[in-house]
This record gives C-alpha cells, structure tokens and sequence, in this order.
C-alpha cells in the first residue's frame, strides 16, 4: 500500500501521505508547534497527543484515500526527510456537478517566512487539479491570520465572501474569509 500513496516532490520539499512509522514524528510537530497552531485550530480532541490517537488517524487517511474523500500530507523538507515541518490537508472531496474540495494547512513556527507553505500549497495543488481531476479548490481564513491570507493570493487563490462565525476555533465561533481557485485546465471524462 505504501508504495500507492501519492508523493510529492518540489523544489525543498516532499509531502507525503503518514505511515503508522511516521507516528513519533507526528506527535513531536504537533507538541512542538502547540502553541503557535492553538489560536488557528480547533479544540484538540481528547487524546490528540497520544500514539493511540494518531495510529487511529493514519488509518483513517488511508480509508480517505482509497474512498476518495480527502488526501492528508505531511510536509518535510528534503534535506531533513525526519522531520515534519507542516501539513496540507485537502478534504470534503465532492465530484459529479460541484466537483471541489478543501484545502487547510499548517507550518511549524521555526519554518515561517521561507516560502515554505507556498511552495508546498503550489505542488499538492498541480496534484489535485491534474491528477485528480478536480475544478475548484477552496480555502477558508481567519481575518487576522493575514499570513495564510498572502500565501492564498500569491497562489491565485480569490476572495468570494466574508462568513461570520464560521468555524469554531480554540472554543469561538471565528469569522473566515472564503477564497477559491479554479483549474482553467479541468477535463470533463
């Protein structure tokens, strides 16, 4: 199975699906990046932090995978394959008519201001629009999180609408901006 899963190569970068292997290293990013990720996450499920709770969630992204619902990647840098430095999460795969997903992430604290996210965003996103076939992606930001609002538009991404309260985030309803970009490139089969 290991060698189906999708990999991704950029310029620094590999993203890659989780393997139960990667679990320690799972935890660590996480543990590490806490509190830098807390204010733009969800409430961390009970057990977050656990082996337990992550050898369930990478059996998950592989029923994701092979029901075609949603591909989770973990980001690392290619001179430091051991290490996570971030996450792209494309998910709520929807085809016939709408034939759109999600796509949310995350960047280890240290490994802001390099280009990192862009980069990564960049290549999971040929992934998605040419290999899965997908028109439309869409990503959703909280106002004051302007960095994950620059890396959106450097990548093309549009603001379509404003919605309040729309996802709870560190226990409040947040306000996010909603953005989208579309494959001029789509082939109907």
């Amino acid at each position: 199975m290991k060698s189906d899963l999708p990999l991704i190569k950029t310029d620094r970068l590999v993203l890659r699906v989780a393997i139960s292997e990667d679990i320690p290293q799972i935890i660590r990013y996480f543990t590490v990046n806490k509190d830098h990720l807390t204010p733009f996450s969800p409430s961390w499920a009970e057990g977050f932090f656990t082996p337990e709770y992550w050898q369930y969630q990478v059996e998950q992204y592989y029923l994701e995978i092979i029901h075609g619902c949603g591909l989770r990647f973990f980001i690392y840098h290619q001179n430091q394959p051991q290490e996570i430095i971030g996450v792209v999460n494309f998910s709520n795969f929807l085809r016939g008519a709408a034939n759109y997903c999600n796509v949310g992430y995350s960047l280890a604290a240290v490994n802001q201001g390099y280009g990192y996210m862009t980069e990564a965003l960049k290549g999971g996103i040929n992934y998605v629009f040419q290999d899965l076939n997908f028109h439309r992606i869409m990503a959703n930001y909280m106002p004051h999180n302007r960095r994950s609002g620059n890396v959106l538009k450097r990548l093309g991404f549009v603001v379509e609408g404003y919605a309040r309260d729309y996802l709870l985030i560190n226990g409040k309803w947040e306000d996010h901006i909603l953005t989208s970009l579309t494959n001029n490139h789509w082939k109907e089969y």
